[in-house]
């Protein structure tokens, strides 16, 4: 029985392919957006179990209206995943982050309107919420706090502002047109990777295994790729889902992250030493585990993570 039709925007990123590999499980028959559908790195979505009768691509830019709304027809919901992250230093900030993420967002939620879509959920991220100079000093940050987009800027976190305003821009045509529409900011994403190409965040745990002489003692703020999943999945099936939601699992300093890692496998090459550092302000999630959210443990998640690594060349 089919279960719902939904569409996912960014279908073969880390995220994205998750996603698609959970809905598929569960039933659901799915509209993947792919900027380029024959591209070789994408043809790990056609392995997962239900692809080959219940996913249909469609080759789509999320600046391009046509392709969207040709994707979100016949949907029942959708979630947009899709948005522009810079790999290294970006020329123009503002027309290769900034405009892409607020545009295709506008363009993703048009179409649900279009199409008749009922329910869209949007993956931010903690960058627009962690970025605010002005909230209290001590006190936690949740979701009722926001990233000042302007301090941002001025600071060079252009990624954190193209994600708070395209995030705002969806909460603001939620209230004007109707669409339902839930919001989830995710913390540090790692776990086990689909696809054959690294995303940013397992290179960072990569970069911990592979050794650098001394790092910041920083909190790794984290969370399994496939509870994130499972998230996005929960938010868009409970009806009281409302508004915007922190998602978030372990925080642990990097040198405690070291040791377990250490006490895992001990032949990395791991930082010899740590620079203290103030302590960031404290993150929760409790919003989400009220409507029944849980995950894993951490050791799961560094394990599978490093399974996956090895599988793909990536580390020894």
């Amino acid at each position: 029985m089919e279960k719902g039709r939904v569409c996912v925007t960014g279908a073969g990123g880390f995220i994205g392919s998750w996603l698609v590999k959970l809905l598929l499980s569960k039933g659901y028959v799915v509209h993947g957006t792919l900027r380029e559908p024959s591209d070789q790195k994408y043809a790990h979505l056609w392995t997962l179990d239900k692809a080959a009768e219940n996913l249909k691509v469609f080759k789509a830019d999320l600046l391009d209206y046509q392709s969207i709304l040709t994707a979100l027809e016949g949907c029942d919901g959708v979630f947009h995943v899709a948005s522009p992250v810079p790999s290294s230093s970006v020329p123009n900030p503002e027309k290769e982050l900034i405009e892409p993420a607020v545009k295709g967002t506008l363009n993703v939620l048009k179409g649900c309107s279009e199409a008749k879509v009922k329910r869209a959920i949007v993956l931010s991220s903690i960058g627009a919420i962690k970025m605010n100079p002005a909230w209290p000093k001590g006190q936690v940050k949740d979701e009722a706090c926001w990233s000042d987009v302007e301090y941002c800027k001025k600071t060079g976190n252009w990624y954190f502002a193209s994600k708070t305003e395209a995030e705002l821009l969806a909460l603001e045509y939620a209230e004007k047109s109707g669409l339902g529409v839930v919001t989830i900011c995710p913390i540090l994403v790692l776990g086990p990777v689909l696809q054959s190409t690294l995303n940013a965040s397992s290179l960072a745990l990569i970069k911990l295994l592979k050794g650098v002489g001394s790092v910041e003692n920083v909190e790794w703020r984290i969370v399994d790729v496939r509870d994130l999943a499972e998230a996005l999945l929960l938010v868009y099936e409970k009806p009281e889902a409302k508004g915007r939601y922190l998602c978030l699992s372990h925080a642990v300093l990097a040198q405690e992250l070291v040791g377990k890692l250490q006490s895992m496998y001990p032949n990395y090459n791991y930082p010899k030493s740590f620079v203290e550092v103030e302590l960031q302000d404290r993150v929760m999630s409790d919003k989400l585990q009220k409507i029944g959210w849980t995950y894993r443990p951490l050791e799961e998640t560094l394990a599978d993570s490093i399974k996956s690594y090895r599988q793909l060349g990536y580390l020894d």
